[in-house]
């Protein structure tokens, strides 16, 4: 049986640690660099090797997985040890807007480095279990030879040589998660106006969410993407009309009880704007042709 190959990992939030745990777990040599170093403290333990500075950490590994804050962090960790990218993959895995993603990428095959834009889709804790998953992007050749290294993250899902897909759909992802934890916090005060407690709201609410995705897409996702996809937005059950009128009534009731209404606004204009293009009898779908097409305050 071979041996796993070494891997380093740059960046100890709790992304990177798990990440090199589970790498640990599977029999790869980790070496490790953090800027605070005793946040190495608990995978050395567990048998990474703590590099002391960058330079040495790049120097121990073909594979080079980042976990930082955002892509900045990236150019000042690596910016003053550019000889020591040649021949090195560098598999970012931070948040950053796809623009920066893809002037990282220039920027490390300019220096002579593989890049690959990766998105991790699970929370630390998950990393490693059968339920992780990882959009990743760029270098088509690099992502091949290490694929089976990155599967033990989560299972690899490659979208094409353009750096910023992966990004995009990570942050495609987090839109939808961000939003909805803002309708749960939204509902939860609204209700709350009413003397409802948290305790009480959050599992009657659950079952709603449970149930989304058989509303959203009665006859199937894939149906919905193709209606989506060729401009077809049948309103045989939500229709504009229908929606619009509850984004009203959430709006006007936000503002009756004295809470923030910028979140129902936000959905409200979605909806007035389908209707002000005569789209009412269309299904609720139709509103992503406003969002791709925003009119612009004169």
């Amino acid at each position: 049986m071979s041996t796993p190959p070494p891997v380093t990992v740059l960046g100890l939030g709790p992304i990177g640690q798990a990440i090199t745990r589970t790498l640990l777990t599977a029999g790869h040599p980790v070496t490790v660099w953090n800027r605070t170093p005793s946040r190495a403290a608990d995978v050395v333990a567990a048998g990474a090797r703590l590099a002391a500075t960058p330079a040495e950490a790049l120097a121990a590994s073909d594979l080079v997985i980042l976990s930082l804050t955002d892509y900045r962090a990236m150019w000042d960790i690596l910016g003053e040890v550019t000889a020591s990218l040649a021949g090195r993959t560098l598999a970012n895995l931070s948040s950053d807007t796809p623009d920066a993603t893809r002037e990282a990428a220039s920027w490390a095959q300019s220096h002579g480095a593989a890049f690959l834009t990766g998105g991790v889709m699970v929370p630390g804790h998950m990393i490693g279990t059968d339920r992780s998953y990882v959009f990743f992007s760029g270098d088509e050749e690099a992502f091949g030879v290490h694929r089976a290294t990155l599967a033990g993250i989560g299972e690899p899902r490659f979208l094409g040589e353009d750096p910023g897909r992966a990004q995009l759909m990570y942050q495609a992802h987090l839109d939808v998660f961000l939003t909805t934890l803002s309708g749960f916090a939204h509902a939860t005060a609204l209700v709350g106006s009413a003397g409802i407690t948290a305790e009480a709201f959050l599992p009657e609410v659950m079952q709603l969410f449970r149930a989304i995705p058989d509303m959203i897409a009665t006859e199937g996702i894939d149906r919905l993407g193709r209606q989506i996809d060729s401009g077809a937005y049948p309103g045989d059950r939500s229709t504009i009309t229908m929606m619009g009128a509850s984004a009203d009534h959430i709006q006007a009731s936000s503002e009756a009880v004295g809470i923030d209404t910028a979140l129902p606004r936000a959905v409200q204009a979605q909806y007035h704007r389908a209707l002000a293009d005569g789209h009412g009898a269309d299904g609720w779908a139709r509103i992503i042709d406003g969002i791709r097409t925003p009119r612009r305050e004169a």
